[in-house]
């Protein structure tokens, strides 16, 4: 069932735009492939439908991936019996859920909180059993909208007034359960009243810049100008920039990040004009376990996505095509890392705790 707005649950106001949100046993989420043509909300009631989802993009960011994979899990166990083995059933549901997005480290955190949940509970009776897994997704998007709060917060000393900032792909309130990661920075900065604008670059090939970052800013009266990807290099050149603001999908111990493909070019291209390149993510985006960036998976996605925009080819159909959908940049491009805990510099070092302040 489609909704355009769901009674009594506005999914979009200034400064408060909802990618997704829970109600009795249905997960609501904003279909981010029709934006900004479209503003439908999707509603899913079992873990196939938002794996779907996922897997689709239909939800994406991080964070939001995270949450969504959270209520996945929930709606898995609103739908257990008495006679079925919770353990094993919860298991399938991971299994399902593990192998939509391999690059972003959020959804996988969000699975072992959920997995740990159903472990430490699973004495209750089923009712009360399934009451603390939807009472657990519901902490961990509070906890996502109150970190991204948070990192706007602890970056905002770094936006000054009048500052111009660049951003690439989509680190908002569409990337997470509310408020933004990158764009988080960006909002609290517009939020104190200083005069910023944003450069968005469009991000081939999903357009995540142009549909969705640029439509979120504009509904919150941020001044935002639109650009293609490789306008990026000409503005930072021409002394256009203050900074640039990126999100991440996965951060290695040392300070590697993976974002969407084209991120590195730009850190880059700020690299070599002396402007400033930050990175803004929650902790739930570390990823300890990895020393350094080379480890980190990255997605490769259907092809059809280069050769096809809007169900229309501008590329011969039989052409060759490779589609990663991330990068990873080293760490020594990076100024700093904001996160919920604070603003970290360089050396980075997450390999023995989640984004204790520096």
């Amino acid at each position: 069932m489609i909704f355009v707005t769901p009674p009594g649950m506005p999914y979009s106001q200034p400064m408060a735009i909802h990618p997704l949100w829970y109600r009795d046993g249905v997960l609501y989420v904003l279909d981010q492939t029709l934006l900004p043509r479209k503003e439908v909300v999707r509603e899913y009631h079992h873990v196939e439908g938002v794996a779907y989802a996922i897997r689709t993009m239909i939800i994406r960011g991080a964070p939001a991936i995270g949450v969504a994979t959270a209520y996945a899990m929930a709606l898995g166990a609103l739908d257990l019996h008495e006679r079925d083995n919770r353990e094993q059933r919860m298991a399938e549901f991971r299994g399902r859920l593990e192998s939509t997005r391999p690059t972003a480290v959020n959804l996988r955190w969000a699975l072992d909180r959920m997995m740990n949940a159903a472990a430490i509970n699973s004495h209750l009776p089923l009712k009360e059993w399934q009451q603390q897994l939807v009472a657990e997704a519901n902490r961990i998007r509070e906890e996502d909208i109150a970190m991204c709060r948070a990192i706007g917060a602890h970056g905002l000393p770094l936006i000054p007034d009048k500052a111009t900032v660049l951003t690439y792909c989509n680190a908002g309130a569409l990337a997470t359960a509310g408020y933004g990661t990158a764009l988080g920075v960006v909002r609290a900065a517009h939020e104190a009243g200083r005069q910023i604008r944003v450069y968005a670059c469009e991000t081939r090939p999903f357009l995540q810049g142009a549909r969705l970052t640029s439509w979120e800013l504009m509904k919150d009266g941020v001044d935002v100008t639109l650009i293609c990807d490789n306008m990026a290099g000409h503005f930072l050149s021409r002394g256009e920039i203050t900074c640039v603001v990126v999100g991440a999908d996965r951060i290695a111990a040392n300070g590697d990040f993976a974002n969407k493909i084209g991120t590195y070019g730009v850190a880059l291209a700020a690299r070599e004009n002396g402007v400033p390149f930050y990175v803004a993510a929650p902790t739930s985006t570390l990823d300890a376990s990895l020393p350094d960036g080379k480890t980190i998976p990255i997605e490769e996605r259907s092809g059809h996505e280069l050769i096809q925009f809007a169900g229309d080819p501008i590329a011969p159909q039989d052409v060759k095509v490779r589609n990663p959908a991330f990068d990873v940049t080293p760490a020594r491009y990076v100024t700093a890392i904001i996160t919920e805990t604070g603003v970290h510099h360089p050396p980075f070092d997450f390999s023995s705790r989640r984004g204790e302040e520096e």
